[in-house]
């Protein structure tokens, strides 16, 4: 007894000490805001961003040493004022909300900050950092560090486990790494819709003449938006993308994973969802064609209409909706408040989900006991129970098939399946027993 205390103690103070370093990170990091980092950059990086993903690191496992017996363990969550839009959800929101725009817009603010990241920047890149390596970096750090978070809390679920390792990897080696290395930043993880600018007629004259590897890139963002979006999709459902590939999908699915439950699950978010997702698929479908319209005929008449427009879908879209409150508003509405109502790629997934695809999740009715965890812990606002209670397969467009809702679920009442298209919004009556 007396020895299990004692083991029972040791984590406790590793839990604190790690809590202690992250917290000592986070302080050296504004710390940084000040001319005191100039002193000793690389020093400044070591105890700001070193210091506290490694106070991070240990504070995750050692949850896992204290919690030694695998399972979903959510205890608390809806009562703390972190994950449960309390004082501290929201000094969180504001934070991330306000580094956002600091980063987009002013960036001279941030000068300091930028200064502590010029020795990696300098080793990956031989050139100081700016502002998108800034935010490149911090953005990777919290997705790995998270991830690591998302193994540890779902070591149990073999499916969890392996798509946050993707999304990590692609984050940081796809989205990151490589496109150090690459003509004008070029993200191989994104595509049009979502990275509008990549088939605009000025993105296409500026790779051709980039060379080889220039019109390779454009290669590459016209076949994965027209040919392997929509194979993939028919396959595997846009969870493929959404939940194993997409950087905006990795950082909700770990940095935002403690905020899942937050997201609007009314009637009332999800007609709202249907008609923000599509209009701005339809908006982004119409600058683009209008874009290749002047390409071909510099006389249109609505040139200067079509630049202006791409300029502020740009601004509104592209860096407040899914930038500023994309992130910054996770500890307020959930973790997927872009990818619901503003991601247009997603609207694409999701047309094509709903009709064409083998993907669904299957529901033995007979089983459920209306907990209602599936619902609560869908991040999409999918009222999951009311299928379940239906027997009634989910067939929904706005699903990206992160599978919580049948990791939650108590009874097993809920898989993820592929199968023929034909008949899956019935009850597969092979799953019943």
């Amino acid at each position: 007894m007396d020895t299990a205390i004692s083991v029972e103690s040791k984590y406790a103070f590793v839990k604190k000490a790690g809590l202690a370093m992250f917290a000592a990170g986070m302080l050296f990091f504004l710390i940084s805001f000040t001319a005191a980092s100039k002193i000793n950059p690389l020093l400044f990086f070591i105890l700001s961003v070193v210091l506290g993903c490694s106070g991070a690191v240990i504070f995750f496992f050692s949850q896992l040493k204290e919690n030694p017996i695998p399972g979903v363990k959510k205890n608390n969550i809806m009562f703390l004022s972190m994950t449960n839009r309390g004082m501290l959800g929201w000094m969180t929101a504001v934070f991330l909300t306000g580094m956002y725009i600091l980063i987009y817009w002013f960036p001279e603010l941030l000068e300091n900050v930028i200064r502590i990241f010029d020795p990696l920047s300098y080793t990956l890149t031989g050139n100081p950092a700016n502002q998108w390596f800034l935010y490149g970096t911090l953005y990777t750090i919290a997705v790995l560090v998270m991830g690591v978070r998302m193994i540890i809390h779902n070591r149990h679920n073999k499916y969890q486990i392996i798509r946050t390792v993707s999304v990590m990897f692609f984050q940081l080696i796809l989205a990151y790494l490589i496109p150090m290395f690459i003509v004008n930043g070029f993200f191989f993880t994104y595509f049009w819709p979502l990275k509008y600018e990549y088939l605009f007629p000025a993105s296409y004259d500026y790779l051709i003449q980039s060379g080889g590897i220039g019109m390779f890139m454009f290669f590459w963002a016209a076949v994965m938006s027209f040919i392997a979006t929509p194979v993939l999709t028919y396959f595997y459902g846009k969870r493929w993308y959404c939940s194993w590939v997409c950087g905006c999908g990795a950082m909700a699915e770990t940095l935002g994973d403690p905020y899942r439950h937050n997201s609007d699950k009314s009637l009332k978010s999800w007609k709202i969802e249907r008609w923000m997702v599509h209009s701005v698929l339809l908006i982004i479908i119409i600058i683009t064609a209008l874009l290749w319209i002047d390409s071909a005929n510099e006389n249109f008449i609505l040139k200067d209409f079509s630049h202006s427009a791409a300029k502020w879908y740009g601004f509104f879209i592209g860096a407040m909706f899914a930038g500023v409150i994309g992130v910054g508003f996770y500890p307020l509405m959930g973790s997927r408040v872009w990818c619901r109502f503003g991601c247009p790629m997603a609207a694409v997934l999701g047309i094509i989900q709903k009709y064409f695809s083998r993907f669904r999740i299957t529901v033995n009715g007979g089983q459920c006991i209306s907990c209602g965890n599936c619902s609560t812990y869908c991040e999409m606002g999918i009222d999951v129970k009311s299928y379940a209670q239906r027997g009634q397969n989910v067939i929904r467009a706005s699903c990206v098939g992160c599978g919580v809702c049948s990791e939650v679920c108590p009874r097993g009442v809920l898989r993820l399946e592929n199968g023929p298209v034909e008949g899956r919004s019935e009850l597969n009556k092979d799953y019943l027993r």
